[in-house]
């Protein structure tokens, strides 16, 4: 399509923060810029960044529906579905297809003529999904190819450009809306056609990025999404990706979470808006970032998070978008399992569909929805509107939600491996039980009985639902578990103190323990706080309720340590490390002692400093770091793509591996001076981060200040 055609009636420019600038429009590559447009991105920022103070009142009101749907439906679909994860001889790509085939821009754009999805029925889609008992739906309003599913006016890279020439997201809204569903747009920030997007694909050698200005293609960030939130009715939520590319920052994220909530005060925003997720687990390291839920993907957390807001999104098979040769779908009974695993540990499941370039669901989805669907018509209850069970250790036969009733509690024991004895047992439950009974047949009570501290339910012989069997147990009171305490501590070994802290599995239940190796009893001391230890101690702790001892006993030993010595200073030392930089391209870090670097400097700290990042580098950081103190300390090293920390020769964090940026740390104690000080890290493609951060045990970590590095002079 000719772009000055399609726009020359459009007459205005690109939308800035929250107010159209009215200014005769010109084409930027494709896109609807306005004059002026490569100036600094401030202004843009500057239009929506302020304080949208909230109460938790306030944000409980505003996450109160989708804290009751916990199911929704993830839509990938675009341009990618037409190739159908073929290109070449390979036929393992899907949504990313443009990158992971490395096909030029040209030959790419090609597929906005072959869009024309003639089989799409939005209220077929809106109806499959309310009728698997899903809340909300989700659609990929642009994903990372840069194409918009929707009429976008600042951009000819549209579905209105395609043989469709359909608003697909605003049919599937009216049809969400008929249907009972929340409607919710994904939207990349990360976009491979933009002009004004960085970085470029690193394979695209003929694609140069002289001109981008990154701060234009942030006002063109903002101006779709001010499309999405102006054009379309009340929108759920907004599920932003692809955020973990360098260029983008928390300076970015946080304005662009505050133009949301703006435009639509009640809608709810992820985490992937600013910096804060921490890797595919997904959850906010600081609540200084923006966003509402955190968001595993492919994963689902392996305890409970009661009191978090979260969603796991997962694919119903291996790929996202529409992949012809994949086939390797999850069954019925795993997905209905992992949606009641996800809502037993608090959050909700967004499960994925990639549907045909045609505009239909795959076959096995189609079954699948059908499937779930019917189990919810009779399970629902237990799903929707739940809490974490209170099992922080798990139960051996299946999983439990809870939601509070009248004078009570209603538990949902959902059980996935039914007792050959015909005997339900849930340990440790403290509560007096009123009633229970199999949820498909409520008219029916069971047989229960107390065994100590457990409670015995008496089920008939065979499961009712060959999947997931559902008994509803109803209790006095908010549920009391008699579970061994929890003893958490920064690490196991201290220099001068160190701060304990126990929990037991209930409020209602105190946490008695000793300090002198003796067993803990119902008349030991109760814990009321962190406990201060400065010697070698064994913590011993269980749980008393009622003046009854009620769990076994849970043990740690903290062992008093000697710091690890410094080393004489030598002779001659400057600020700064020594940076070796490699070139290559590794899954994993290479041993660097056996390559020859491509260069060396001097660098101010360990970090990439500012700048472009460098994809298929390696780098090696050396020299001293100077300790101010004898104590134990917490190194964080956070890298994209693979990391490893040393000091005086012992590994002291391991974050290896290909991965999106990631946190993780390691405690060693330190005496005050010099100390050997090794960084490695690697960069395959994609983001590129790489941050070291340290603090004293038990306090708050800040990065390392570029004042205690020093190395030899060259």
């Amino acid at each position: 399509m000719n772009t000055l055609g399609r726009y020359s009636k459009v007459g205005v420019g690109v939308i800035l923060g929250l107010a159209v600038v009215a200014a005769p429009a010109i084409v930027h590559g494709g896109f609807i810029a306005a004059p002026g447009d490569s100036a600094s991105g401030e202004s843009a920022r500057a239009a929506v960044r302020g304080s949208l103070g909230e109460t938790p009142a306030e944000k409980d009101a505003r996450m109160a529906w989708w804290r009751e749907a916990r199911f929704g439906m993830f839509i990938h679909w675009g341009l990618y579905a037409i190739p159908a994860g073929r290109w070449g001889e390979r036929t393992d790509h899907a949504e990313w297809i443009r990158t992971t085939a490395q096909i030029p821009l040209g030959e790419y754009d090609k597929l906005v003529a072959q869009f024309n999805p003639v089989k799409f029925d939005a209220d077929a889609w809106a109806k499959m999904a309310a009728d698997a008992g899903m809340k909300y739906l989700v659609i990929t309003s642009k994903h990372h190819d840069g194409f918009a599913l929707f009429d976008s006016k600042v951009s000819e890279f549209d579905v209105m450009a395609t043989p469709f020439q359909r608003d697909i997201l605003k049919e599937l809204s009216d049809a969400c809306r008929k249907h009972g569903l929340k409607m919710c747009f994904y939207h990349s920030i990360m976009d491979w056609r933009h002009p004004d997007y960085l970085p470029r694909r690193d394979w695209e050698k003929g694609r140069s990025a002289e001109g981008a200005d990154f701060n234009r293609f942030e006002r063109y960030l903002h101006a779709q999404v001010t499309e999405l939130l102006t054009h379309y009715g009340p929108i759920g939520v907004m599920w932003f990706d692809g955020e973990w590319e360098s260029t983008w920052t928390h300076e970015h994220g946080r304005p662009l979470y505050d133009l949301c909530r703006k435009l639509q005060p009640s809608v709810i925003v992820n985490n992937r808006v600013d910096k804060g997720r921490a890797g595919m687990a997904g959850m906010t390291i600081d609540d200084k970032f923006a966003g509402d839920f955190g968001t595993p993907e492919q994963e689902v957390p392996h305890e409970g998070l009661p009191g978090v807001d979260w969603e796991s999104c997962i694919t119903m098979n291996r790929n996202w978008g529409y992949n012809e040769a994949d086939k390797n779908f999850k069954s019925t009974r795993d997905m209905i399992r992992m949606l009641v695993d996800i809502a037993s540990k608090g959050g909700n499941l967004l499960l994925n569909i990639g549907p045909t370039a045609e505009g239909e669901f795959p076959p096995e989805s189609v079954e699948r929805l059908a499937a779930i669907g019917t189990w919810m018509k009779v399970h629902g209850e237990s799903i929707y509107g739940t809490r974490a069970g209170p099992f922080r250790k798990g139960l051996a036969w299946g999983r439990c939600t809870t939601k509070p009733i009248e004078g009570g509690t209603r538990m949902y024991l959902h059980v996935f491996d039914w007792p050959a004895d015909g005997r339900i047992v849930v340990p440790g439950l403290g509560n007096e039980v009123r009633k229970a009974y199999v949820l498909s047949a409520p008219s029916s009570p069971l047989e229960f009985k107390r065994v100590q501290s457990d409670v015995h339910i008496g089920v008939p012989s065979s499961a009712p639902d060959a999947d997931c069997t559902v008994v509803v147990l109803e209790i006095a009171g908010n549920p009391v578990v008699y579970e061994a305490p929890t003893i958490t501590a920064a690490a196991q070994e201290f220099v001068t103190a160190l701060s304990v802290e126990l929990s037991a599995g209930s409020p209602e239940v105190e946490v008695r323990y000793t300090l002198d190796g003796g067993e803990p009893a119902a008349n030991s001391p109760k814990y009321a706080g962190p406990i201060r230890i400065d010697a070698t101690t064994t913590v011993k702790a269980r749980s008393v309720h009622e003046g009854k001892v009620v769990s076994g006993v849970t043990e740690m030993t903290f062992k008093k340590t000697a710091p690890r010595p410094a080393a004489a200073r030598p002779p001659g030392l400057a600020p700064g490390l020594q940076c070796e930089m490699y070139d290559g391209e590794w899954d994993r870090l290479p041993d660097f002692t056996k390559l020859k670097p491509a260069s060396t400097k001097r660098a101010g700290d360990v970090s990439l400093g500012g700048g472009p990042r460098a994809e298929r580098q390696g780098r090696r950081y050396l020299g001293f770091i100077i300790v101010p103190k004898d104590e134990a300390y917490t190194f964080a090293l956070t890298s994209d793509d693979g990391a490893k920390l040393l000091i005086d020769g012992v590994c002291v964090v391991d974050n290896d591996g290909l991965h999106v940026p990631v946190e993780k740390r390691g405690t060693i104690a330190l005496a005050a001076g010099v100390h050997d000080i090794e960084v490695a890290y690697f960069n395959k493609t994609g983001g590129a981060e790489l941050e070291l951060r340290w603090g004293v045990l038990g306090a708050a970590l800040e990065k390392v200040p570029a004042e205690a590095f020093m190395s030899a002079e060259r």
